[in-house]
């Protein structure tokens, strides 16, 4: 029931002002459920998948995860990861990663080895034992099935595909002890996703076959006059001059197509379906068109590539996929997909497409086109900027795979469409971010604070908790000395009611350390506050005699002659508006009214870019972060969530300690959207 109920909370069924951490501690009083728990996710696929296994339809359940690699991978992807390894996890099936490379035009092998990169690190420990592939230049296995000719590639499992080094990405050393499902015994074997583009020859045949069964034919009409022909949702189609081409023609040109005597858009390989078809997808669609272009992995070989349409059902009934896992928008494509399938006579048992609602996030730009127009444009600084919403942009932000499962794998699996509060999956980072970041001292906007009863060489080192939600992380030595930073918003010369922070005669207590008064003010001649003077009650510290007293704030603070240098970058929501195509002026939470990126005033998305999306300061920190490794997580007190940048060099000779904020320990936004 708890699953269930969190996974509605993602839909907008509540008002801007009720923010998912109200319906949270309403409705989840205990944490919500997780990946790890012993009760699955429910919904209709998997009552689906279910079905088929007790009917004994199939004996293996096999999904597959096929982006095309024409961009990096974005959390809308993580939910179809989440969703087809998961089955494969919770029903000891298998996933292939497939590159639907049908396109050599926008395909690039940066995106192959990017999206590799991203799943490996998605299932890492978790469904990488599911993980299908194939070895490096292996090509469908020509076999004969109930006496048919037949195409099969099986897959590399286990554990040894999911210890698979993608070429380019760390060395491509080849896997020891590699099995194929049809032969385990050990050997040496390099590891590949699986391809369309290396099933061209089958598909080619497959076309073949169609053709001289009537049901395909070359076609002479352009692109313009193709789109023109096909009609509209309310209008029929009307039946091309070259419909009833003879079977011998269309082969002959089709050849000769493949031979590259043709131009790019001057003839295409048509499926003959029905041009009345109130589907439109099922108007006479084209199969093969002439591209003259290279492609990433076959080179120059091919000079006619089949449309996704086509390849995709094929690679499905190559590879033995039960369960071809769709996004909704491909619904309509579901019939052409079974005709192409039952129109070859395929002796194998055919694989059979399912849709569910693609994920939509608030504050979120999910088309790839849009995600490389920020990139082209240079409105960020690559896929990888923490500030995008792909795989490589939060991992690189500090989101673990561990938290990007938790809000993928139990968001909820739909027929219709829904705005996901981005604060939902917030909550699911935050979460996970608590329970093992360790906790450091650090100072982002420093204002120097002198205990002025202390001597001028004080130094004593204090216990500081590294993490209070796990009981093994211990304790840390953090220096103390008479003179430190603190937050120059944690001092107000003339501060409102409730303000319980350090103020003119006011006390405070430092985070592990004494209560302090603040008996002067320093200002510089343009009277900006540059120095708090202020003497500590020495016997506060925890265990003194004045350490029970009462004091309503508590700040946090570093020791001035051994704080650390780092800067620090402040990321924030890329866009100020929940749905970014809506053009407008919004207050952003720097405070300002804001409705462009620049001097240019836009119409589109671009428009709701949020110019505070990116602060950097330098900050001062405990000396401990000199030893931050990239791979944990720090909680800096009271501040957020940090964890080391790609372009941080710790070494002997370039120490320049550079972290990034994942995300502050409360939602900020929550506060101006519920003003606005």
């Amino acid at each position: 029931m708890a699953r269930r109920l969190w996974r509605f909370c993602h839909l907008r069924h509540y008002t801007n002002d009720c923010r998912m951490d109200k319906w949270q501690r309403m409705l989840f009083p205990s944490p919500m459920p997780n990946e790890n728990s012993t009760v699955q996710p429910t919904d209709f696929i998997r009552e689906i998948v279910k079905r088929h296994l007790a009917e004994g339809k199939y004996q293996k359940i096999v999904t597959r995860f096929p982006p095309e690699p024409n961009g990096y991978l974005h959390i809308g992807h993580a939910k179809s990861i989440c969703l087809n390894f998961g089955i494969a996890r919770e029903f000891n099936g298998q996933c292939n990663l497939r590159m639907d490379d049908t396109n050599p035009t926008k395909e690039d092998v940066e995106y192959v080895d990017s999206i590799t990169t991203d799943v490996k690190w998605l299932i890492g420990g978790w469904a990488d034992h599911c993980l299908g592939l194939k070895p490096v230049g292996k090509n469908p296995d020509a076999i004969s099935t109930n006496g048919k000719p037949d195409f099969y590639l099986p897959a590399v499992i286990g554990n040894v595909a999911a210890g698979f080094t993608p070429a380019g990405t760390e060395g491509g050393a080849p896997v020891k002890g590699a099995a194929t499902t049809a032969n385990r015994e050990p050997g040496t074997v390099n590891l590949e996703p699986f391809y369309a583009s290396d099933y061209f020859d089958q598909i080619y045949v497959f076309a073949i076959e169609l053709i001289r069964k009537g049901k395909a034919y070359v076609c002479d009409l352009s692109p313009e006059d193709t789109d023109g022909y096909r009609g509209s949702p309310d209008k029929p189609g009307k039946e091309s001059p070259f419909r009833n081409r003879s079977v011998e023609e269309s082969l002959d040109l089709f050849v000769r197509m493949k031979n590259g005597e043709f131009p790019d858009g001057t003839r295409t390989l048509k499926a003959k379906i029905d041009m009345t078809s109130p589907n439109i997808w099922m108007r006479d669609p084209v199969l093969y068109r002439i591209r003259h272009s290279e492609h990433h992995h076959t080179g120059n070989k091919w000079c006619i590539y089949p449309m996704y349409d086509f390849a995709h059902c094929l690679s499905d009934y190559i590879e033995g996929i039960t369960h071809s896992i769709c996004t909704l928008e491909f619904e309509v494509h579901r019939p052409l997909y079974d005709w192409i399938l039952e129109n070859l006579d395929l002796p194998r048992p055919l694989p059979h497409q399912y849709e569910f609602a693609r994920l939509s996030v608030g504050y979120t730009i999910m088309s790839k086109r849009k995600l490389m127009q920020l990139v082209n444009e240079k409105l960020v600084s690559g896929w990888d900027d923490p500030r995008m919403p792909t795989i490589s942009g939060l991992r690189r932000r500090g989101v673990t795979p561990e938290a990007l499962r938790e809000f993928a794998y139990n968001i909820g699996i739909t027929k219709y469409n829904a705005l996901t509060d981005v604060a939902v999956l917030e909550h699911a980072i935050r979460e996970d971010l608590n329970k093992r970041a360790l906790r450091r001292l650090a100072v982002l906007r420093p204002l120097k604070l002198v205990i002025t009863n202390l001597p001028e060489n004080h130094s004593e080192e204090l216990d500081a908790v590294n993490n209070p939600e796990d009981e093994t992380a211990g304790k840390r030595k953090v220096p103390f000395s008479r003179e430190l930073w603190i937050e120059q918003d944690d001092f107000m010369e003339t501060p409102p009611p409730k303000f319980f922070r350090l103020k003119p005669g006011g006390e405070v207590r430092l985070k592990y350390a004494y209560i302090v008064k603040c008996d002067e003010v320093v200002k510089d001649a343009s009277g900006k506050v540059t120095e708090l003077r202020c003497t500590a009650d020495l016997d506060s510290k925890t265990g003194g005699a004045t350490s029970s007293r009462k004091i309503k704030g508590t700040i946090h603070w570093v020791s001035a002659k051994h704080a650390v240098d780092a800067e620090v970058r402040l990321y924030d929501r890329l866009f100020t508006k929940e749905n970014p195509e809506d053009v407008g002026p919004v207050t952003s939470p720097g405070g300002s009214s804001v409705g462009t990126a620049g001097p240019a005033v836009r119409s589109d998305f671009i428009a709701n870019i949020n110019p505070h999306s990116l602060e950097v300061v330098i900050a001062k920190c405990e000396p401990s972060l000199k030893d931050a490794k990239p791979e944990l997580r720090y909680q800096f007190e009271r501040l957020g969530y940090f964890c080391l940048d790609a372009d941080c060099q710790l070494t002997t000779d370039n120490c320049k300690l550079i972290l990034n904020r994942t995300i502050t320990l409360k939602d900020t936004w929550a506060k101006i959207e519920k003003k606005q």
